[in-house]
C-alpha cells in the first residue's frame, strides 16, 4: 500500500474511532436512565449500575431473511438473443408434467428454418457432385498409373530383349557372314590359282584366268565387308541401341512416377474438395437442426408437477440480484439463459438469509435455528444450517462495496402447508446456549491499559477490575471470570485517560460537528425494562420503548465500547473542531468510517 492511501486512510480511522466513542457515549446516557429505573440510583452521583445475573444466556445471531422451497426447477429462456412472451400461466397454479407454462414469439425462426432448408439441398447437391467427380477422379487416376506401369514393363522387355536376344542372334550373324567370306575366299584363292596354271600351259584363255582373279578379289572385298560389319556391331550399334532401350526405361519409369503423384493429387484434391462439401453440408444440417430445436424450445412445459412461481417474484422477495425487477407478463422481452419460472417439487423448505461477516467466526454449518415468519405469528419452527457461502453476496456489494454479507441457507423442519415461498422470516441461529452463566450489559465492559475490565462498585466506589468474558448476542456478554452473581457494574464506565489523550491528540483532524449525539431519553417516552428481561434475561432480555440501536445500525454490525465523557471534554473537542476551515470540514464530510472492527470494548471475544 502507498503512503498516499495509507494518508489517506488514517483521517478516516480516527473519525470512525472518535465517532464510535462518541456515539457510545450518547447510550450511555440513555443506559444510566434505564439504570437508574431498575437500580434505584448509582453508586456515586446517581450513576448507572447493573447486578450482575447468573442463569440461562443464549448466544446467537438473528438475520432477516424469505422462506424458499428447498427442492425446485429452474426454467429458464432457451432461445437464443431476445423474444417476447405471447403464452404465460397464471402464477400460483399447480400443474402437471407437461403442461404448458410459457410460450415464446419463434415467427422470425420459422421463416429463418424455410430458408436453411433451401440451403441444406443446396448443399446436399454439391456433396453429391463432389462424390461423383471424387470416384471418377480417382478412376482415371489408376488407368494412367496401370498404362504408365505398362509402358515402363515393355520398355524393360525390349532392353533385355536385345541384350539376351537381338545382339546375340545380330552377333553370331556377323560372324558367320566372315566365315563363309574367308572359305569363299580360300575357294577362290584355289582356283585362280590353277587358272593361273592351266593358263601358262596354254589350258585357259586369259579371260578365263582374270575372270577367277577378279572373283578372289571379290571374295576378298567379302570378307573384308564381313569383318567391318562385326566391328561396326560391336564397336558403335550394341552400344547405341542399348543406350536408347536403357533411357526408353528410365523415360518409363519417370513417367510412371509423374502419373503417380498427378494421380495421387488429384485423388487428395477431389476427396478434400468431397470433404469439405461433407462438412458443409453438416453444418448447414446442424443448424437446421438446431432451428428446429430452438422452435420447439420456445413452448416451456413443466418437467414435473409443481406450483408455478415466476422468477421475478422470487428474485424480489429473496434481495437475489437481477438487472430487472419488472414482473413476468405476456408481450415482456426476455433474454437467453433468463431464469422465468420457478418450480418447487417439494414440501421442505429453507429459509435464505444474509450473515454480516463479523458473525462468520460464529456462525457455522449444522448450528441450530429457530424461525418465526412474520405471516405466522405466534408461532416458530426449528431447523439447522445446511450451507454458507463462500463469497459475499454480489447485490450487497453492487450496492454497497464496504457491506459485505453471505448468503446462508438454513434447513426448516416441517412447515408443509404452512409456507410458502417468498414469505418473510427472521431466523435466530444458537451458537451456544449456557444454562448457567454469569453476565452484564455489554456497554459495562472496557478497556483499561489494554485489559478487558468492568468498573466494579465495592463500599460505595467504583474501580476497575479485570475480567476475562466468552461470547455476547449483542446486548449481554458472557463473564468467564473476574466477577460472582450479585456484583453491581457501572454501566457507563469513565473513559481511560490514555484513550481520551489519544482522543485530544486526533480531534484536530475530525469535525464533531458531524456526529449528531442524541438527547437521553426521560423515563416518560415508555422507557422502561420488563420483569422478565430483568429476571432472566439469558433468552430475553428485550428493552421495551429503548432507542438502543440495533446490531445492523452500529458500526459494522456490533457494538462499540462505551467510556462516557465528561461535558467539560465534549466541550473542549466541539470547541477544537469548530476551529477547522470550512475546505477541512467538506473533506471530513466526504470521508466514511471504515467498518467492521470493534471499539475499545473489547467484549464479543471468543474464550480462551
Amino acid at each position: 500500500m502507498s503512503a498516499s492511501a495509507t494518508g489517506a486512510r488514517a483521517p478516516r480511522r480516527r473519525l470512525f474511532w472518535v465517532a464510535s466513542i462518541l456515539s457510545v457515549a450518547a447510550v450511555a446516557v440513555v443506559v444510566a436512565v434505564l439504570a437508574s429505573t431498575f437500580n434505584g440510583g448509582g453508586a456515586q452521583s446517581g450513576e448507572a449500575t447493573f447486578d450482575a445475573v447468573e442463569g440461562p444466556l443464549t448466544i446467537g445471531v438473528t438475520e432477516s431473511g424469505t422462506v424458499q422451497p428447498k427442492d425446485q426447477i429452474i426454467l429458464k429462456s432457451e432461445v437464443e438473443g431476445t423474444t417476447t412472451i405471447l403464452y404465460l400461466v397464471d402464477e400460483g397454479t399447480k400443474v402437471k408434467k407437461g403442461d404448458l407454462l410459457v410460450e415464446l414469439d419463434a415467427t422470425k425462426l420459422q421463416d429463418s428454418k424455410v430458408e436453411q432448408e433451401i440451403k441444406v439441398q443446396n448443399a446436399d447437391a454439391s456433396w453429391v457432385s463432389s462424390r461423383e467427380n471424387y470416384e471418377v477422379v480417382k478412376n482415371q487416376a489408376q488407368s494412367d498409373i496401370d498404362k504408365a506401369t505398362l509402358e515402363l514393363k515393355f520398355a524393360q522387355e525390349d532392353l533385355k530383349q536385345y541384350e539376351e536376344g537381338e545382339y546375340p542372334n545380330e552377333l553370331k550373324q556377323r560372324e558367320s557372314q566372315i566365315t563363309l567370306a574367308q572359305e569363299q575366299l580360300t575357294r577362290a584363292q584355289e582356283e585362280l590359282k590353277w587358272s593361273t596354271v592351266l593358263y601358262d600351259e596354254k589350258y585357259l584363255s586369259e579371260s578365263e584366268m582374270k575372270a577367277d582373279q577378279l572373283a578372289a578379289n571379290k571374295a576378298q572385298v567379302d570378307l573384308d565387308i564381313a569383318q567391318s560389319n562385326l566391328k561396326l556391331l560391336q564397336d558403335y550399334t550394341y552400344h547405341r541401341n542399348l543406350d536408347e532401350l536403357q533411357s526408353a526405361v528410365n523415360q518409363a519409369q519417370m513417367a510412371l512416377e509423374r502419373v503417380t503423384r498427378k494421380a495421387s493429387a488429384d485423388t487428395l484434391q477431389a476427396e478434400a474438395t468431397l470433404n469439405a462439401r461433407q462438412a458443409e453440408l453438416e453444418q448447414q444440417q446442424s443448424k437446421l437442426e438446431k432451428m428446429s430445436d430452438q422452435i420447439m424450445k420456445a413452448k416451456i412445459v413443466a418437467p414435473a408437477d409443481g406450483l408455478v412461481v415466476y422468477a421475478t417474484s422470487a428474485q424480489r422477495g429473496g434481495f437475489r440480484f437481477s438487472g430487472s425487477t419488472e414482473p413476468l407478463g405476456e408481450g415482456q422481452q426476455v433474454r437467453e439463459r433468463q431464469e422465468l419460472i420457478y418450480l418447487p417439487t417439494g414440501s421442505d423448505f429453507v429459509a435464505s438469509v444474509n450473515v454480516h461477516e463479523s458473525n462468520l467466526q460464529k456462525v457455522r454449518p449444522g448450528l441450530p435455528v429457530r424461525i418465526t415468519v412474520d405471516a405466522l405469528p405466534g408461532q416458530s419452527f426449528t431447523g439447522k444450517v445446511a450451507s454458507i457461502a463462500p463469497l459475499p453476496n454480489a447485490q450487497s456489494m453492487f450496492m454497497n462495496p464496504d457491506l459485505k454479507v453471505y448468503d446462508t441457507l438454513i434447513n426448516i423442519n416441517g412447515g408443509e402447508g404452512q409456507l410458502r415461498s417468498g414469505m418473510s422470516c427472521r431466523a435466530e441461529i444458537i451458537i451456544e446456549h449456557y444454562p448457567d452463566a454469569i453476565y452484564v450489559p455489554v456497554q459495562a465492559i472496557t478497556r483499561v491499559k489494554g485489559e478487558t475490565a468492568a468498573y466494579v462498585v465495592e463500599g460505595g466506589k467504583a474501580g476497575p477490575r479485570p475480567v476475562q468474558i466468552g461470547l455476547d448476542n449483542n446486548m449481554m456478554v458472557r463473564v468467564v471470570s473476574g466477577l460472582t452473581p450479585g456484583e453491581k457494574v457501572l454501566l457507563a464506565p469513565p473513559i481511560d485517560s490514555s484513550i481520551a489523550s489519544s482522543i485530544e491528540d486526533h480531534a484536530a483532524d475530525l469535525d464533531l460537528t458531524e456526529l449528531q449525539i442524541p438527547p437521553a431519553p426521560s423515563q416518560a417516552s415508555g422507557f422502561q425494562m420488563s420483569e422478565q428481561g430483568r429476571e432472566g434475561v439469558g433468552e430475553a432480555a428485550q428493552f421495551q420503548g429503548v432507542g438502543d440501536p440495533r446490531p445492523e445500525d452500529t458500526f459494522g454490525g456490533r457494538r462499540a465500547g462505551r467510556p462516557d465523557l465528561t461535558p467539560e471534554e465534549r466541550e473542549k473537542l466541539r470547541q477544537q473542531f469548530e476551529n477547522m476551515t470550512p475546505e477541512q470540514r467538506e473533506a471530513m464530510r466526504q470521508q466514511r468510517p471504515e467498518g467492521g472492527s470493534r471499539a475499545p470494548g473489547g467484549y464479543g471475544q471468543q474464550e480462551q
